[in-house]
């Protein structure tokens, strides 16, 4: 798909696509924060340069710079993620040992560049997902033993939307997003799991046993809800 790269106010880019088929003008802003234009094979590249500009409101709202993975980020409780800008690579790498994740790329682009970020948040969330194993279900153990829960089994998964879940026959799946919580509000989510192996729906008594076992429940309930389990999110607006 052809594309032009210009400069829409001085120090931010927009990458301007003609695809085949497109009957409007869609401007979206990428998981990397990358500004982007899509339009039609006759639209010119000036118009979609206008376009973009006349949504800079729009583009300051929902374009996230703070979303970016950077050097000598900690990931979840263990790891750190290093870039390498090398000049004899021609292609993006990642290399994940003991408790640092190595993002190679090459030196003539940039670490905001969005396959550099794609790559990094991959291999952050195979990070994730090892942590996840290592320490989630001991921690879910210690718990059930401590306060006289049981279970029948322990998963950890990349959920979408929820930090966890419990079936009617006791099995859990924790997310993996769990992570790069506080260890308050990861206890918070494992006791919530722990006490649907008791009450299954979310009624009065299912608050009371669980503000029982974790006087604080009410606190950590309202503080996870600024939380997501996502890296990151993308923003889309279209106009016909």
């Amino acid at each position: 798909m052809p594309y032009k790269e210009f400069s829409l106010d001085g120090d931010r880019l927009v990458k301007i696509y003609k695809r085949r088929g497109s009957k409007s003008l869609r401007l979206s802003i990428t998981s990397t924060g990358q500004i982007r234009v899509t339009m039609p094979l006759w639209a010119s590249y000036r118009a979609g340069l206008q376009f973009a500009k006349s949504k800079s409101d729009w583009i300051n709202e929902h374009r996230q710079e703070k979303d970016l993975l950077e050097n000598n980020m900690l990931v979840g409780k263990a790891h750190r993620l290093i870039f390498n800008p090398d000049s004899s690579r021609q292609k993006v790498s990642t290399r994940i040992k003991d408790n640092q994740i190595t993002i190679t790329y090459p030196a003539a682009i940039s670490l905001s560049d969005e396959s550099v970020q794609t790559t990094a948040a991959k291999a952050a969330i195979r990070a994730l997902t090892l942590q996840s194993n290592q320490l989630l279900p001991q921690r879910l153990k210690t718990l059930a033993e401590l306060h006289g829960f049981s279970y029948k089994s322990v998963k950890v998964r990349q959920l979408k939307s929820r930090w966890g879940s419990c079936d009617t026959r006791g099995n859990i799946v924790l997310n993996i997003y769990l992570m790069q919580l506080s260890w308050d509000l990861i206890d918070y989510v494992l006791l919530h799991e722990l006490v649907h192996t008791d009450i299954h729906r979310h009624g009065p008594d299912f608050w009371k046993m669980l503000e029982a076992k974790l006087p604080q429940a009410k606190v950590l309930k309202k503080k996870l809800r600024s939380h997501q389990p996502i890296l990151r999110s993308m923003h889309t607006m279209s106009v016909a």
